[in-house]
């Protein structure tokens, strides 16, 4: 069934289908991805979130494109390690619009993060294409490392997500003193 869904995502009809059926009813995406304000605002709110200390991010869902998009733009922020959990950043829809535009078919690294872990069930929906590492140009340390969890029926809740111990060993890792 995953690879069926999987294939059905990469269909030009399915992608057309999906803006109108499954971001139109996710107003958030569609205004994040249709409306400069808003995307504007987010990675600001994200940019306000980030001090001299701030080594790991987590993000969750759409926050997980906020905040690719907030790392690319700002790569003298501390940030060593990213963390996306359910995310969508794989999803044509959203992959095929990330900014910056992806080169050689591959979407950015964001500059100045050592690692990159992506963590998702693969029941999430949401993160329907769960696995990013052939999607982005590698990093210093090699490509996204993409994890399989479980979080039951409840496959997208950020609490399960954080709460799982593969993301606490990423974030953990990223707490670390990065290797020489």
């Amino acid at each position: 069934m995953r690879a069926r869904l999987n294939g059905l995502a990469k269909a030009e009809f399915f992608q057309g289908v999906a803006k109108r059926f499954l971001v139109g009813e996710l107003k958030q995406v569609t205004r994040y991805l249709d409306e400069p304000p808003t995307w504007q605002a987010a990675r600001a709110a994200v940019a306000e979130q980030i001090g001299a200390d701030t080594r790991v991010i987590v993000a969750h869902s759409l926050g997980s494109v906020v905040a690719y998009e907030a790392l690319c733009e700002n790569p003298d922020w501390p940030v060593t390690d990213l963390v996306t959990v359910g995310s969508p950043l794989g999803l044509p829809l959203i992959f095929q619009r990330l900014s910056p535009l992806r080169t050689d078919g591959l979407g950015a690294w964001p500059e100045g993060v050592l690692r990159w872990t992506n963590i998702a069930d693969p029941g999430d929906i949401v993160a329907l294409v769960d696995t990013l590492g052939p999607l982005f140009a590698p990093g210093p340390y090699g490509p996204v490392e993409d994890k399989a969890i479980t979080n039951g029926v409840k496959m997208h809740d950020f609490a399960r997500y954080l709460t799982a111990p593969k993301t606490g060993t990423a974030i953990a890792t990223g707490l670390q003193q990065p290797p020489a």
